[in-house]
């Protein structure tokens, strides 16, 4: 009798499931029924902004709907992200999504979402930074840029994406290492650095090169030095940090993600839509022309990789906070 009573439960969960597929299959099918949300944490004009919205063409191909790049700058990022976690959990609103602003906003302050709020789709560029200058500048290496910080402590100023960002926690990382003091001037994203520099508004630009490299060939700007292991293909002529003899290694990686909570089925097509998109031979050659580093992560590395990096950052903060 209860082998029998046993069986017909199993059966029961099993039929229920099945139910379940069922009527998922055709939500999938018709997923998405309307234009996608894309919101870009950044102002227009910046390299996570560029890289969004080369991607969105792509990706609209793959999911059979346009998907609409929404700028929300600010915070460093927060203002957003938090819009994007508050969304509903349907696929329909996503975000560029970038490191470490992603999980070092959390850690330096009271924030508005976690990276358990996010559910990661792909990871798409890394880009490594840069410390980039005027062309007219007096600096020609970094070791010029010691020289004189050490004999006027915080007169020279440099720009970056905000507190926090993979820009300010290398500039940090290069001030420890040579043993001076710089100024910092934080603005919303990549745009208003490349101004400030262009305009002379300020010395040096912490930023990535992959958002500098076209002012590097049209002689608008100057780069002292990449933060990669090696140098980066698009810039061979370029030395890294190492090279001069400071071992600064950072990147912004830059990616997608979701609401927590979205359906497996839909992350999973987002997935393979941004995997698609990232292998058309027609987006790899406008990613060469745009310098994106490109860098697959599906969604179960990516998140792996975002939470690696909490714990990393988390130990950083304590031994040094970098909030000012």
């Amino acid at each position: 009798m209860t082998k029998i009573k046993m069986t017909r439960r199993r059966l029961g969960v099993l039929a229920a499931s099945a139910a379940g597929i069922a009527t998922a299959r055709p939500a999938l099918a018709a997923w998405p029924e309307r234009p996608i949300t894309l919101i870009v944490a950044f102002p227009a004009g910046g390299g996570t902004d560029v890289a969004a919205r080369t991607l969105a063409r792509f990706m609209e191909k793959h999911v059979g709907q346009s998907i609409v790049v929404l700028n929300r700058g600010g915070a460093g990022g927060e203002i957003g992200w938090s819009e994007m976690v508050r969304s509903a959990p349907d696929g329909y609103t996503i975000a560029f999504i970038n490191t470490p602003n992603i999980v070092s906003i959390p850690i330096e302050r009271q924030a508005r979402y976690k990276l358990e709020d996010f559910a990661p789709v792909a990871n798409v560029v890394d880009d490594p930074g840069a410390f980039l200058v005027a062309p007219d500048s007096p600096f020609r290496t970094l070791r010029d840029l010691v020289s004189y910080a050490k004999g006027k402590p915080e007169e020279v100023t440099y720009g970056t994406t905000g507190i926090g960002s993979d820009d300010h926690l290398a500039a940090l990382a290069f001030e420890r290492q040579a043993g001076i003091r710089l100024t910092h001037v934080p603005f919303a994203g990549a745009g208003p650095v490349r101004n400030a520099i262009i305009g002379r508004q300020i010395a040096v630009a912490s930023m990535n090169i992959g958002e500098g490299i076209t002012d590097m060939r049209q002689n608008q700007l100057r780069c002292l030095g990449q933060m990669a292991e090696t140098r980066w293909a698009e810039s061979q002529d370029t030395p890294t940090f190492r090279e001069q003899g400071f071992d600064v290694i950072q990147s912004s990686m830059r990616g997608l993600a979701a609401p927590a909570g979205i359906p497996g089925a839909v992350l999973a097509r987002l997935a393979e839509a941004a995997k698609a998109a990232m292998e058309d031979p027609e987006f790899r050659h406008i990613a060469s022309q745009q310098a994106l580093p490109l860098r697959f992560l599906g969604p179960e590395e990516y998140g792996a990789t975002l939470v690696a990096l909490r714990g990393q950052l988390t130990e950083l903060w304590k031994a040094h906070p970098w909030k000012e």
